[in-house]
């Protein structure tokens, strides 16, 4: 645990929020954390790589200011100002002057009691400043909309007072816009620097939008860029979600288009200071209830039911959709004798709170006489059956196949018999996503009985066969991690079918199982044929399994079942090759694809996009 968590919670357990105490032992929080702060952030070695191999040189620099775009729309910033720190104010207004893309304009909106000494000599420095001292302060949301009203640009972008952009940064937005014509809504990724500007630390590699990770956290943050015309339409932001008004016009802005880019390159960097939430979390306490807030209305605006509960950490969030209706759900379980696992399986099913469900187990060419009687005990119970698989040899896809051919439910869980269920909503878990009509699959949390990760997801291109692999695995099922990942719910390009919800209509859709993918790629395939047909694949951590993984079949140690994967895994990159040349789209580039979790890639990145 690092120093700043020891410190924090430390102050947790021993002062109640509110108290004067607390306020008190705060600042003495914050005065040794900036003892320890460069210490702390000199630590990362691999990011000072990154840094010297990705920001651009002087001759980068240099060839961007002579780029000629065929368009050249003008970005408007728009700042909020409350007695900003004359130091701040400077630095912000030099990241804008040192663009290497100069159609700009910045919009200052100063609520200020007085007028700073220092403003008229740094406005009248730069004719694309504009400035208004304003009759009172309206907070964050007024202060900004103040500015929109004087806005000329085609594109209108929201920053913070204290904080700084690249030099490239605006280059590479309009770079963006004339790529894509029709792009509305544009982020990037960002890091944080310290208050004297002295250390650059705290790296967000940020996924491509993906919706459930949206509302989940924030985690496109402050700089966000507008097309004007969608700024119109969203009338700026609202004052009722102060302290989290970027959250609220973002998540509205969703609501509106579709045409959101993200950019994987830091341009972006947040100022850490005794103020920030970046700093410290409690210097806000009401950020989170606004995004609450925010996040509630959003559900209902798309017209959603469900509840928005803190999440397992400070700044996430969980949304609990509603099951609407009673669908019937067909668990749809391959066996082949494993007696003491099926049992496990079956008993630990029994626990859901879910009850409209079928339980279907496919007897896939069993020996043992016990797996036989086990069977005859279950055919007893009247939602569970067992049908017989002749074929000989193990086919993951056909058996799944021919398991669904028995299923009479709306939605099929596709799970191992050699897990075991630990959370006991898991049902309606998955099924709150999987009723969403954007929604095609639903996988949960496997972990090992040592109780690390066996599955968080599934990124493309991870591993040594370059093709795709679990993300977080062999972490601590409590593990932090990188922003949380494993902890929180998140879109992915795949799930395991170990465990994994998809409507049966999906399932029609899409063909079912490609029955050429016998053992390994069957459940990556399925996911990526669903993500083709525009559907987003949900992983949630609250739907949470022990995974004795491959206990059955055994593990691909031999030499021909080496053989087998090789082959399975040339036959998913022929398939899937314009996809995974893309790369994953929830996998940032800047992450290494030889590491099975966050791991910085240090190198000088070449970008896809």
């Amino acid at each position: 645990m690092s120093i700043k968590s020891k410190l924090r919670n430390g102050i947790d357990k021993v002062f109640p929020r509110g108290s004067k105490r607390r306020k008190f032992f705060s600042d003495v929080y914050f005065k040794i954390y900036e003892l320890f702060h460069g210490k702390i952030k000199s630590k990362d070695k691999d990011y000072d790589t990154w840094i010297k191999n990705n920001d651009p040189t002087k001759k980068d620099l240099e060839g961007q200011r002579k780029t000629k775009f065929d368009k050249n729309p003008k970005i408007s910033i728009l700042v909020p100002m409350y007695n900003t720190p004359k130091n701040f104010f400077v630095e912000l207004v030099d990241s804008l002057k040192a663009q290497t893309y100069g159609n700009w304009e910045l919009c200052l909106g100063d609520g200020s009691p007085d007028k700073a000494d220092f403003i008229d000599k740094i406005v009248a420095s730069d004719k694309r400043i504009k400035y208004e001292k304003l009759d009172k302060n309206e907070g964050i949301s007024g202060n900004t909309n103040a500015t929109l009203k004087y806005v000329t640009g085609d594109f209108v972008a929201l920053l913070d007072h204290d904080d700084t952009l690249s030099p490239d940064c605006l280059y590479e937005i309009v770079k963006t816009i004339n790529e894509n014509p029709e792009v509305e809504f544009i982020y990037t990724d960002e890091d944080k620097i310290d208050q004297e500007s002295i250390y650059r630390y705290d790296y967000h590699f940020k996924s491509d939008f993906a919706p459930d990770l949206f509302r989940t956290n924030n985690y496109i943050c402050h700089f966000s860029v507008y097309k004007k015309e969608l700024m119109d339409k969203l009338g700026g932001l609202r004052k009722e979600y102060d302290g989290s008004q970027d959250y609220d016009i973002i998540l509205r802005a969703t609501e509106l288009t579709k045409n959101i880019i993200h950019i994987p390159k830091i341009l972006y960097h947040w100022r850490v200071h005794r103020l920030s939430v970046a700093m410290f979390a409690e210097a806000k306490p009401y950020c989170y209830d606004a995004a609450k807030k925010a996040l509630t209305d959003h559900i209902k605006r798309l017209g959603l039911k469900g509840t928005v509960t803190d999440g397992k950490c400070k700044g996430y969030y969980k949304i609990t959709y509603d099951v609407i209706g009673n669908p019937k759900v067909s668990i749809i379980i391959p066996n082949k004798d494993s007696l003491e696992d099926l049992k496990k399986c079956i008993n630990s099913i029994k626990i859901s709170t879910y009850k409209n469900y079928e339980i279907i187990i496919i007897e896939n060419n069993s020996e043992s006489k016990e797996i036989f009687e086990y069977y005859k005990e279950l055919e007893n119970e009247a939602n569970i059956k067992v049908v017989y698989y002749k074929e000989k040899g193990f086919n993951y896809s056909k058996i799944n196949n021919f398991g669904v051919k028995q299923a009479t439910g709306d939605y099929y869980i596709f799970l191992n018999n050699d897990t075991e269920i630990v959370e006991k909503t898991w049902i309606e878990e998955m099924l709150g996503f999987c009723q969403r009509e954007d929604v095609g699959a639903v996988g949960g949390k496997l972990l090992y009985p040592d109780n690390t990760i066996q599955h968080a997801g599934v990124v493309l291109g991870l591993g040594a066969h370059h093709t795709a692999g679990h993300i977080n695995y062999r972490t601590d099922v409590n593990s932090l991690g990188y922003m949380a990942r494993s902890l929180v719910v998140n879109n992915v390009s795949a799930v395991t079918a170990a465990c994994m919800m998809v409507k049966k209509s999906i399932y029609d859709e899409v063909e079912g199982f490609d029955e050429e993918f016998m053992v390994s790629y069957n459940d990556v395939d399925f996911c990526l044929k669903i993500r083709k047909l525009g559907k987003l694949i949900v992983y949630n951590p609250y739907v949470l399994l022990y995974h004795y993984e491959s206990k059955t079949r055994g593990q691909d140690t031999t030499k021909e079942k080496q053989e087998r994967l090789q082959e399975e895994a040339n036959k998913f990159i022929n398939k899937w090759k314009d996809v995974l040349q893309k790369g994953d789209p929830y996998f940032n580039p800047n992450f290494r694809l030889d590491q099975p979790f966050y791991a910085i890639n240090s190198n000088k990145i070449e970008y896809n996009k």
